[in-house]
């Protein structure tokens, strides 16, 4: 059965549609909206004084009002700034992490569809065994070898979450290898390196952009997933796994502001990140560019 139900006919992108706006517009449009707003959180995790997230007895286990919104957690400190702050901390490791795997995902996906069979079959058989283990197991496991810690955290993301995209950029090439220019190229006895690096790579590089920002939502959650659970980074940093954590055994006591600020911020960032590489794979798509 077709689906009918369009990822446009949201209702942010109903005003849009009243304006007049095409798709296209509209997609861009959202997307610079997405971009300023997670930019805007990116700079106040920078920009934002450390002063509020310093122990202040005084004004501990505060519900969230007008001076704290988010509410003040059993050490006085301002749980606004503290989310934020572990925000950017996380999207810094996503990103990191994410763009690690893209480049992994590069390599592999060339190196199978354009250095022969055998390589095509180590390839394969390692991307059917890495998605075929929890990449919460694996994350764990990584990390804990690894010691913990940022280090910890980011490779064990970087080296959970490049399978499928491996397995686009394989197909991608399998089919830029039989375009006529690639075989003139091969005729003219140009290397497979050349090939790859001036044919084959200019054109990846819009599928690996949105391939970044698709594994992006992916590495934030599961940094944040093994933070909580204690395998991730320190507990001095003020990561969001880190914050979640420590405010379980304030919620007996009627403390949800520390647990439901976080969560719900990490949800919509995660879910911003998702719409942004929906929105760019549209915008690079020349079937949907100019509908």
């Amino acid at each position: 059965m077709i689906n009918t139900t369009d990822t446009n006919t949201r209702p942010s992108s109903g005003i849009l549609t009243m304006m007049g706006l095409n798709r296209r517009q509209r997609t861009i449009i959202t997307t610079a909206v997405i971009g300023i707003l997670l930019l805007s959180i990116i700079l106040g995790g920078l920009l934002l004084s450390n002063e509020r997230i310093t122990t202040n007895l005084e004004a501990r286990n505060q519900a969230p009002s007008f001076s704290h919104p988010f509410g003040t957690d059993w050490l006085g400190r301002d749980m606004l700034t503290r989310t934020i702050k572990g925000l950017t901390l996380s999207i810094f490791v996503g990103l990191i992490a994410a763009a690690i795997s893209t480049i992994i995902a590069l390599v592999l996906g060339i190196a199978a569809a354009t250095m022969g069979n055998r390589v095509d079959t180590i390839v394969t058989w390692l991307v059917d065994l890495f998605m075929s283990i929890p990449h919460l197991v694996a994350l764990i496991l990584i990390a804990v070898a690894l010691g913990g810690g940022m280090r910890g955290v980011v490779i064990g993301v970087a080296l959970t979450h490049w399978p499928s995209l491996t397995r686009v950029v394989r197909g991608e090439v399998l089919q830029l290898r039989s375009t006529e220019y690639v075989q003139i190229s091969r005729r003219m006895g140009k290397s497979r390196w050349w090939i790859a690096a001036q044919h084959i790579v200019p054109h990846l590089i819009p599928q690996m952009l949105v391939g970044l920002v698709l594994l992006f939502s992916h590495a934030i959650l599961h940094e944040a997933s093994i933070t909580f659970l204690g395998f991730g980074l320190s507990p001095h940093q003020p990561a969001i796994g880190i914050i979640l954590s420590e405010s379980m055994r304030y919620l007996s006591v009627g403390m949800w502001w520390l647990a439901f600020f976080p969560g719900l911020s990490l949800l919509i960032i995660v879910r911003l990140f998702d719409i942004l590489g929906d929105n760019l794979r549209k915008l690079m798509d020349p079937y949907n560019a100019h509908s």
